[in-house]
């Protein structure tokens, strides 16, 4: 950790903690509206971790490019509001031609823009819903007022009459065009040109649409913008499947740029599919809250839209944790964020599951490299927290961050030093000892130069000694010291009851991840 470029550290959240940002709400609300047919996925050459860059750390000329791209999108997805602008600028010339507007006035092109629901009630009477609307007549008549301003002494009487109202009024009955959009019913309102749905929309549908934050034109004008889509996610054991591999080939080359040579079977098969862990059903347990309905082992999580594969996470499922390993997408859908999305949802499934198995709690997002921009995506998820490579300690990632500012690798569990200035509430598991007691510890190294009283007065007997073991019930786990391999109640003496504690207090951990029979089965080394 201390000599490479790029330290990598663990780092989990505690699902039930968990707060979205702004920006991971945008991913859930996009992904709905491209299944409700609102948005068209478009092939981007951008990388997952591209796409992570409407967060504040990105590069401003990547920022622009994906702005960008993001207009051009916009643009994109309401067809029919450029289909109703020609229509308004028909009706437009149509009026210059039979005199009822006049002909040296510049008029602007019409624009039609979509009506958030918070602006509906304002804009429309009655109970059909608001989709659209152009305020087209406000700049026409600011064109004859500026126009008869400028050529003082030629007032026209009829043109001084106009208004917004009654020029909308003019452009509704010039549009006949118009009737061909049978979803639309078309009305004029206080001098906009409003487009409703043709389907009534009840008061308490309106309400309940608006208390979820949806947008009410979705169902009205699906029709228009495209067809629904279905998207359904497959939880199955880890195997290798032809249609997820063709998948991962197409992401490793088009997104990370692989070579096709370096890519194969044997090496897609040792890297997302053989795993060490075993499966356990949940028939293997007679209390049904202690294992989720899948059980445990590792798992491959597909996401199917219109039983289109599109992604496949690839994660492990274990008694405390749902921990991701790795993902792959289509890159044809990688405007759609698809992995900021496939890990709100594994948050959301450690949630559901915690009904089931009362110690499932935390959802791991494998290492962080603080040094890397392109992993830095994964603190975003909070409150998280890293472990300390030392201590194998969790400290939160705001008390961390300072430390790694710094410099690359830090020993994260010296924050002592840090929360005593800042107070942070979230500090725990702090430890008295400096690093080099630790070291000192894992080498197994006491100190030879303290007094024979000293060392009494710390360590009085061996008979405390074998009590303080004892009590810990860690006496059988197999310890190896640099080849020797002994239990830890066959180990010699210890003086420095500092250091006895610290080893103690580790196998304690060390005996709570593993379990008491796998840590007599297991070598815990020190070095």
């Amino acid at each position: 950790m201390e000599k490479t470029c790029c330290p990598s550290y663990t780092i989990r959240l505690k699902a039930s903690d968990f707060v979205p940002s702004k920006e991971q709400q945008r991913v859930r609300r996009r992904l709905e509206r491209f299944l409700d047919g609102e948005l068209d996925a478009k092939p981007s050459e951008q990388t997952e971790e591209q796409d992570v860059s409407f967060s504040r750390e990105v590069s401003v000329s990547v920022r622009k490019s994906l702005g960008a791209a993001k207009r051009e999108q916009n643009n994109d997805v309401e067809p029919i509001m450029k289909d109703l602008s020609e229509q308004i600028d028909n009706a437009v010339q149509k009026c210059i031609q039979s005199g009822d507007l006049p002909c040296n006035i510049q008029i602007p092109k019409a624009s039609v823009k979509k009506v958030i629901s918070a602006k509906r009630k304002k804009l429309a009477e009655g109970s059909e819903e608001l989709l659209y609307t152009s305020n087209i007549a406000f700049p026409i008549v600011a064109a004859i007022k500026h126009t008869q301003t400028s050529e003082k002494g030629k007032k026209n009487v009829e043109e001084s009459r106009l208004s917004p109202e009654v020029v909308s009024e003019k452009l509704l009955s010039a549009m006949d065009k118009v009737g061909k959009f049978i979803d639309f019913s078309v009305k004029v309102c206080k001098g906009h040109i409003n487009f409703l749905s043709a389907t009534r929309v009840t008061s308490s549908d309106r309400n309940d649409e608006e208390s979820l934050g949806t947008t009410t034109a979705k169902s009205s004008s699906n029709n228009l913008r495209g067809r629904k889509r279905k998207l359904e996610m497959h939880l199955k054991r880890s195997s290798f499947d032809p249609e997820e591999y063709e998948l991962y080939k197409r992401y490793q080359l088009k997104v990370h740029n692989d070579k096709p040579e370096s890519i194969s079977e044997t090496s897609y098969k040792k890297f997302l599919v053989d795993t060490p862990l075993i499966e356990v059903p949940p028939s293997r347990y007679d209390d049904q809250e202690k294992v989720p309905p899948c059980g445990f082992g590792s798992y491959h999580q597909q996401y199917r839209v219109d039983d289109r594969l599109i992604a496949v996470g690839v994660i492990d499922i274990l008694p405390k944790c749902l921990s991701s390993k790795y993902l792959f997408w289509d890159p044809d859908f990688a405007s759609l964020s698809i992995g900021k999305y496939s890990a709100l949802q594994e948050i959301d499934w450690v949630k559901q599951n915690q009904a089931h198995c009362s110690t499932l709690e935390y959802y791991y997002l494998g290492y962080y490299i603080h040094s890397c921009n392109k992993m830095k995506y994964k603190a975003a998820y909070r409150p998280s927290e890293l472990l300390c490579p030392l201590r194998y300690q969790w400290v939160p990632f705001e008390v961390a961050k300072p430390l790694l500012d710094k410099k690359p690798y830090s020993v994260l569990s010296n924050y002592t030093k840090v929360s005593r200035s800042s107070s942070s509430p979230q500090a725990s598991e702090t430890l008295g000892e400096s690093t080099s007691e630790h070291e000192d510890m894992e080498l197994g190294v006491t100190n030879d130069d303290d007094d024979d009283d000293d060392d009494d007065e710390m360590y009085n007997s061996d008979e405390d000694s074998d009590s303080s073991r004892n009590r810990s019930g860690i006496t059988n786990i197999l310890i190896s010291f640099d080849g020797p391999r002994l239990r830890y109640k066959d180990i010699p003496r210890i003086k420095n009851r500092m250091v006895l504690k610290e080893l103690e207090s580790r196998l304690v951990n060390y005996q709570k991840v593993v379990g008491a029979e796998l840590s007599e089965r297991m070598v815990y080394e020190l070095r």
